[in-house]
This record gives C-alpha cells, structure tokens and sequence, in this order.
C-alpha cells in the first residue's frame, strides 16, 4: 500500500506562486506516472499535469507554460510549482500515481488533496 500526501497549498494573491509536493510513503518509480489533478466546486477533476517515468511531461491546456512538474526519484516526491496563478486556479489539487498495461489503469493511487486559493 503506497500513500501519497500533497502539500504546499494555502491562499495566494492572483499573479503569486505556490510550488506543491507529493511525497509518496513508498517507491515513486513503481508508478509509470505521477501526475497533479484538480477539481473546483460544481466541476469535474482536470489534468494539470503528469510525468512519466521516464520523463516526458503532460499539461493540461489551461496551464499555458505557467506551472512546471518533476519528480525527484530520491525523495519519491513529485512537485508542481505554479506560477502567475489566477483566480480560476482555484481548486483542490490531488496527487495521483498509476501504471498501465495496454493502455489500462492499474496500481493507482490518489492523495487526499491540497486546497489552492487565489485571490483576485
């Protein structure tokens, strides 16, 4: 049983940055990605961004070169600082680990999340 814990999030002024952490109670490479979820009131959860185990980074369209995701293998942590935060950023943001076998889902696993406030 792995358990990831996100952290980092609090309450920032539009145009401020947050940088968030998802340390993982066991090994982050078991995961062929790690990936950063969020969900709004009244939407559904989104993709902000994930990593591959190999590297290759995913975001979702809304992100527009303003957050950055990596992992640090070492610390099985995975971060997501973001940067030029806007109002509609606003969200909890959940932590994920997976693995696929053709294309299905297996071995995931998800934070319990970290609340992110940006005020106008």
């Amino acid at each position: 049983q792995v358990q990831l814990v996100e952290s980092g999030g609090g309450l920032v002024q539009a145009g401020g940055s947050l940088r968030l952490s998802c340390a993982a109670s066991g090994n982050i490479f078991r995961f062929n990605v790690m990936g950063w979820y969020r969900q709004a009131p009244g939407k559904e959860r989104e993709l902000v961004a994930d990593i591959s185990r190999g590297g290759s980074r995913n975001y979702g369209d809304f992100v527009k070169g303003r957050f950055t995701i990596s992992r640090d293998n070492a610390k099985n942590t995975v971060y997501l600082q973001m940067n030029s935060l806007k109002p509609e950023d606003t969200a909890v943001y959940y932590c994920r680990g997976y693995s696929t076998i053709s294309s299905t889902i297996y071995d995931d696993y998800w934070g319990q999340g970290t609340q992110v406030t940006v005020s106008s």
